[in-house]
C-alpha cells in the first residue's frame, strides 16, 4: 500500500502540474487572441479535467494512508510513529492529521475537494473559474511538491528498508489527540484554512482579468461565509479541547498556533464585513482585495509555524526544514499579489465615497481597522519570539500579559461597534434616529454597570486599581447595552411586520428572517458574540484551591466542599488510569461525585489528564488530579470555580445557528415600501 500511495501522490502533482501549465498557457492565449493550431478552449477543458482527477488521485492517497494505519503496517515510518495496535478504531482516523505529513496530505486532499466542486461548477462564468482552477492548481502544486520531496507520508523505515524489520506495535497517538473532540476539531479547523483558498482565487483571478463589477464576491460570499463558520467552529472547539484536557483551567493561554488559527479568523470577519460596502457602495475595493490575499497568507503562516517546528507550542511538530519550503512559498504568493496589484490597481477605484463619519459604511470602515489592529498585533506578539533571537541571539518570549493588556480594549471597542453598526443607516443619521435607537441601549448599559458595582464588581481590589476587574466591568455594561440594541432592531422590525400583515409578533419575527436571512443571521451572530463576550469576562473572577488529599479530606472552594472518598483503578489494552472520586456538597448536603482522572498510555508511556468538570449557567466547578506527590507519596487535586464558562460554548452555538440562518435563501416578498421615518431595517412588507 506504501508504494500504491506514493504513486497517487506522484501522479496528482503529475496532473496539478499540467493544470497548472495547460491552464495559464490555455488563458494567455485567449487573452491575446494569438491564433494556434488547437483550440485553447479545449485545452483549458483538458487542465480542467486534469484537475478533477488530481482529486480523485490526492483521495487515493488519503484512503491508502488510513488503510494502512488500520491494517497495523509499521513498515511504514509514519503509522509507526502515530499509531499502535491498541488503538481505538475513532482514533485511528485521527492519526491521519497526528503528524506532520498526514496533516499535509489533509490539507491537500480538502484542496483537491474544493477544486473538485470548483470546476465542476465551471459553466457559471467558464473564464472566471478558469482563472481561479490555475490559482488553486498552483496552489495544491505546492503542497504536492512538498509531500513528494520534503515530507512523504509513505517513507519506510529504515530497518525494514535494510532488513526488512517491522516493529511488533507503534508508538502510538499523541495522547492529547485522544478525545472525542479532536477527532473532529482539526478538520473543521483545516476546512476553515483550506476554504480561504477560494475566494483568494477568485479574487487573484477577477483581478489578473480585471472583471467587471463584484461578481466575484458574489460567487464566493456563501463560500467564505462557510469557511468562517468552519474556522470558527473549529476555534472554539480547540478551545474547548483545551479545557477539558490539558487541565489548567483555562480554555486560551494565547499559544503560538491559537494565534495562528485567529489571525486568518480576523481578517476573514473583517473580509465579510468590507465586502458588504463593496456590493452596496461599490466602495473599498483596495481593502476587500487586500483582506483577502492577507486571509490566504495567514493561513500558510499557521501552517508553516505549526509545520516547521519555528514556535513553541502543546499544539507544534517537531523542527523541521519544511518551515522553508512555505516562506518560499509565502514569498511567491506575496510577489504575485503585490505584481497584480500594482498592474491592475487602476481597476480598483471606489465609485462613491464616505459621506459621513456617522454611519453604516463608517462603523464597517472602523471595525475593519480594529479587527486589522488587534490582528496586527497578535501577529507581532507571536513572531517576536522569532524575531528577537534572528536579531539579538535570546528568544524573548511574549506573554499573556501582552496580548491582554491590548487585545481586550480592542476587543471591547469591537464589542461596541457590533451594537452600534446595526443601528446606523446607510449615509448618515438624523438626531432624531440616534434618539430614538441609542436612548434605550444608553439605559440598559448605565442601569448594568450601576448593578455591577452594587454585586461587588468593582474595578478595584483592596483599595488598587484592578485591570481586569475593570474590563469586565465595561464587558457586562457593553453587553448588556448591545444585546439591547439587537434584540430592539429586531423587535422594531417584528412590529412593522406584524402591523401591516396582521398577524401575532413570533410570526412576524420568522418573516423577517425569512425575508432577509442574511441581516437578521448576522444579528444571531452578533447576539453569539455578546453572549461569548460575557463568558470571556467572568475570567477576571475564577477561583481555585489546590491541595494533597488523603482519605475523607477536605477542600473549600466557594460555597462547595469537595471530600476525597476514595481512589480507584482501571486498564484496558491501550491504558492504566487513576480516579480520585471526590463528593461535593453545599450548605452540608451532598449534590453529586466527581472523578477527576490520570491516565498513561501503555504505547507510549506518556501520561495524560481528564478533567472532571460539572457546568452550570452560572459556573463551572473543575478539577483535576494532578498525580500523587513524589515527597509525601499523597494524591495532588486542584479545583477551579470559573464563572460563566458555559456562556461562551452557547455563544459559540448560536454564531454557528446565525450563519446558517444567513447562508439560507431569502424569500423575496410580493411587494415592499419603506417608511420614510423608519430605519433602514424597518422593511414593510405587503403579504
Amino acid at each position: 500500500m506504501a508504494a500504491f500511495g506514493s504513486f497517487a501522490l506522484l501522479l496528482a502533482l503529475a496532473l496539478a502540474a499540467y493544470n497548472l501549465l495547460a491552464g495559464s498557457l490555455a488563458l494567455r492565449l485567449i487573452a491575446t487572441g494569438q491564433p494556434t493550431v488547437g483550440s485553447p478552449e479545449r485545452l483549458a477543458e483538458t487542465a480542467r479535467r486534469a484537475g478533477i482527477a488530481g482529486f480523485a488521485a490526492v483521495t487515493a492517497a488519503a484512503f491508502a494512508l488510513v488503510w494502512s494505519v488500520f491494517a497495523n503496517d509499521f513498515s511504514i515510518t509514519y503509522i509507526a510513529e502515530h499509531s499502535n495496535r491498541a488503538l481505538p478504531a475513532i482514533y485511528k482516523f485521527s492519526a491521519l492529521w497526528s503528524g506532520q505529513e498526514g496533516s499535509l496530505l489533509l490539507w491537500a486532499w480538502l484542496l483537491g475537494a474544493f477544486g473538485f466542486v470548483l470546476r465542476l461548477r465551471h459553466k457559471q462564468d467558464p473564464k472566471l473559474y478558469a482563472y481561479a482552477g490555475a490559482i488553486l492548481a498552483g496552489i495544491q502544486v505546492f503542497f504536492l511538491a512538498v509531500l513528494n520531496f520534503a515530507a512523504p507520508p509513505f517513507a519506510l523505515l529504515p530497518d525494514f528498508v535494510a532488513g526488512g524489520f517491522i516493529p511488533a506495535d507503534g508508538n502510538g497517538l499523541n495522547p492529547l489527540l485522544q478525545y472525542p473532540e479532536m477527532v473532529i476539531h482539526p478538520p473543521l479547523l483545516y476546512l476553515g484554512y483550506v476554504g480561504f483558498s477560494v475566494p483568494f482565487a477568485f479574487a487573484l483571478g477577477a483581478l489578473m482579468m480585471r472583471y467587471p463589477g463584484e461578481k466575484w464576491i458574489k460567487i464566493t460570499r456563501r463560500w467564505t461565509m462557510v469557511t468562517w463558520l468552519f474556522l470558527t467552529a473549529g476555534i472554539f472547539l480547540g478551545m474547548h479541547w483545551a479545557y477539558a484536557v490539558l487541565g489548567w483551567g483555562g480554555y486560551w493561554g494565547w499559544d503560538p498556533v491559537e494565534n495562528a488559527s485567529l489571525m486568518p479568523w480576523l481578517t476573514g470577519t473583517a473580509f465579510l464585513h468590507s465586502v458588504m460596502m463593496q456590493e452596496k457602495k461599490g466602495m473599498m475595493k483596495n481593502w476587500n482585495v487586500w483582506l483577502i490575499f492577507s486571509t490566504f497568507l495567514l493561513t500558510l503562516l499557521g501552517t508553516m509555524l505549526t509545520r516547521g517546528g519555528l514556535v513553541s507550542s502543546v499544539h507544534a511538530f517537531a523542527a523541521s526544514s519544511i518551515g522553508y519550503w512555505f516562506m518560499a512559498f509565502m514569498v511567491i504568493v506575496l510577489a504575485v499579489c503585490i505584481f497584480t496589484y500594482i498592474l491592475q490597481r487602476g481597476h480598483l477605484q471606489s465609485e462613491e465615497h464616505l459621506e459621513s463619519m456617522v454611519s453604516r459604511e463608517s462603523s464597517f470602515l472602523f471595525g475593519t481597522l480594529v479587527l486589522l489592529a488587534a490582528c496586527f498585533v497578535i501577529l507581532w506578539g507571536t513572531l517576536f519570539p522569532i524575531l528577537s533571537e534572528f536579531v539579538g541571539g535570546n528568544k524573548i518570549e511574549v506573554g499573556a500579559p501582552f496580548y491582554n493588556g491590548v487585545a481586550v480594549p480592542i476587543g471591547l471597542f469591537l464589542l461596541l461597534l457590533a451594537g452600534v453598526g446595526p443601528l446606523l443607516p446607510w449615509r448618515g443619521v438624523s438626531l432624531g434616529r440616534v434618539r430614538r435607537n441609542f436612548v434605550l441601549p444608553l439605559i440598559v448599559l448605565e442601569i448594568t454597570a450601576a448593578v455591577c458595582l452594587g454585586v461587588g464588581v468593582r474595578p478595584w481590589k483592596d483599595g488598587l486599581f484592578d485591570q481586569s476587574s475593570f474590563f469586565a466591568l465595561v464587558a457586562f455594561a457593553l453587553s448588556a447595552g448591545v444585546l439591547t440594541a439587537l434584540v430592539s432592531e429586531f423587535l422594531r422590525g417584528a412590529r412593522v411586520v406584524a402591523k401591516q400583515s396582521g398577524r401575532n409578533l413570533a410570526w412576524a419575527k420568522l418573516q423577517l428572517i425569512r425575508r432577509n436571512p442574511r441581516r437578521y443571521g448576522g444579528y444571531i451572530v452578533h447576539i453569539g458574540v455578546v453572549m461569548v463576550a460575557v463568558g470571556l469576562a467572568g475570567a477576571a473572577f475564577n477561583r481555585s484551591v489546590e491541595g494533597e488529599m488523603a482519605l475523607h479530606d477536605k477542600i473549600y472552594l466557594g460555597s462547595y466542599t469537595l471530600e476525597c472518598a476514595g481512589f480507584t483503578a482501571d486498564s484496558n489494552a491501550n491504558y492504566n488510569s487513576e480516579y480520585a472520586l471526590l463528593d461535593v456538597s453545599k450548605g452540608g448536603r451532598k449534590l453529586f461525585q466527581m472523578a477527576p482522572e490520570k491516565r498513561v498510555y501503555l504505547a507510549s508511556e506518556q501520561p495524560q489528564t481528564m478533567v472532571a468538570i460539572h457546568s452550570v449557567p452560572g459556573w463551572d466547578l473543575y478539577v483535576v488530579y494532578e498525580g500523587a506527590d513524589p515527597s509525601t507519596g499523597q494524591p495532588i487535586i486542584k479545583a477551579f470555580l470559573n464563572p460563566l464558562v458555559s456562556w461562551i460554548w452557547a455563544g459559540a452555538l448560536l454564531m454557528t445557528l446565525g450563519t446558517l440562518v444567513a447562508l439560507a435563501p431569502g424569500q423575496k416578498p410580493a411587494a415592499r415600501k419603506r417608511f420614510a421615518d423608519t430605519p433602514a431595517t424597518e422593511e414593510v412588507f405587503q403579504p
